[in-house]
């Protein structure tokens, strides 16, 4: 049949059924593939290609149409035929005539209206020698040995193919039995009632249990920050101070109008003794006095707390000291903080939208971001009313949590995510809370 090419030509044929072979990106383009191109190599009356799926065969493609037609008459009596011929082949290529292999009457019928004399039936199977599908291939004439010799590399790269398009597509074609659905159903509602423990997540920081604001004492403008944030203090050590310029101004501005009003008062005294009216003016005098007097000290008071030093020993906490340098504050603005190191706690900022049932003594597992293998253990001591907005800009309930033992990396500043712990709740109501908390919250059911 084929004795007339040269067999260069024949393997550059070949060559060009491998590449098309690869090149497909679906079964059915490769189907179409064997079904079609191998035949100016065999010229055949048709090719039929066939997949193996649950011990029934599926048609892929016929060569010649595009999509074969599922009613027609030799479909329906080829579903039974191909059933037949699937099992009489094994591993090798098989060719088959009605002499050699009987087939049943109702086939036998068939093969003589709609086939020629032949079929060469060639499987193709993985690398594990799993079949896979058989290609079908209608002759006059069988083809000879050395044929086959030529086309077993062609049809293990079929295989190859074949394997690699449908590995993706075998849990996909899995369909459960109604058995298997109803036993899968009950366990899943049993899960449900599981009893698991609430948890929820939320940022954390380590904070001081025993931490101390400073804030200005005064109205003006920072003129020095005398420590380093996260420096140890002691008490006494100078924080801050503020810029005296303004008050120091005043207070000489003030101290020559006592000067003047002290002045002023003497005069007066003396002209008492032979002027009635002076004698009159030393009540106003006398209160002038006062009044300047008492200006005066609340400046130099007001000079005395510029000076802001450590109420306690511990750790100033503090943002960048750049950015308090000549920026005007007001009384009671909070500065920094003086911590103490020595009690550390979590400070936690709980969504509402993870808000959980928790109560005082509830556990907390805190995973640092530069520490996650080294969680920290600990408890609710406190957890806030109303909830507000965090820095972020989250509106949360803030909680406090302490630290068990004394660990070294539990520094302040420190962040993480720390998992809370509340009571007992089924597998079901977990998984359903947040969905259902929103439908409830849209439909207002």
């Amino acid at each position: 049949m084929n004795e007339s090419l040269p067999h260069p030509h024949l393997l550059l044929e070949l060559d060009a059924l491998r590449d098309k072979a690869l090149a497909a990106d679906t079964l059915n383009a490769l189907a179409f593939s064997m079904a079609n191109d191998l035949y100016p190599l065999l010229k055949f009356h048709q090719a039929l290609v066939f997949a193996e799926r649950d011990r029934s065969l599926e048609l892929l493609n016929v060569s010649g149409l595009s999509r074969p037609s599922e009613d027609s008459p030799y479909l329906v009596w080829l579903r039974r035929a191909s059933r037949w011929v699937a099992a009489q082949v094994m591993e090798e290529p098989l060719w088959l005539t009605q002499d050699s292999k009987a087939p049943p009457a109702d086939i036998s019928d068939g093969w003589s209206e709609w086939w020629p004399t032949g079929l060469w039936c060639i499987p193709i199977a993985n690398q594990q020698g799993q079949r896979l599908g058989l290609l079908l291939l209608l002759l006059d004439r069988e083809p000879p040995p050395v044929l086959w010799q030529h086309l077993k590399g062609l049809v293990g790269t079929w295989g190859y193919c074949w394997a690699a398009l449908t590995r993706q597509r075998r849990l996909s074609r899995w369909r459960p039995s109604r058995r298997q659905a109803l036993v899968t159903l009950l366990l899943f509602g049993a899960l449900l009632f599981l009893p698991v423990r609430q948890t929820a997540l939320a940022p954390t920081e380590i904070v001081s249990r025993q931490a101390q604001i400073i804030s200005s004492p005064i109205d003006g403008v920072i003129e020095q920050i005398k420590v380093r944030p996260n420096q140890p203090v002691e008490l006494g050590t100078p924080l801050f101070s503020l810029d005296e310029t303004t008050l120091r101004s005043r207070a000489e501005v003030l101290g020559k109008e006592v000067a003047v009003a002290d002045a002023e008062l003497l005069a007066a005294s003396q002209r008492a003794f032979d002027n009635p009216q002076s004698k009159s003016e030393l009540t106003l005098l006398q209160g002038r006095v006062q009044q300047r007097r008492a200006e005066l000290a609340a400046v130099q008071a007001q000079l005395k707390r510029t000076q802001v030093v450590a109420p306690r020993a511990g750790v100033a906490v503090f943002s960048d000291p750049n950015d308090w340098l000549g920026k005007p504050v007001v009384t009671g603005e909070r500065i920094m903080q003086v911590a103490d190191p020595s009690q550390p706690a979590m400070q936690i900022q709980l969504a509402v939208a993870d808000a959980i049932a928790l109560e005082p003594g509830a556990e907390v597992t805190l995973f640092l971001t530069a520490y996650p293998l080294s969680p920290l253990k600990g408890t609710i001591l406190e957890t806030s009313y109303q909830a507000r907005p965090s820095d972020e800009g989250v509106v949360a309930y803030r909680l406090l949590a302490s630290i068990d033992g004394t660990p070294e990396h539990a520094r302040l500043g420190l962040h993480g995510t720390a998992k809370l712990y509340g009571g007992r709740v089924m597998l079901g109501y977990y998984l359903l809370r947040r969905p259902l908390a929103t439908l409830r919250a849209w439909s207002g059911w």
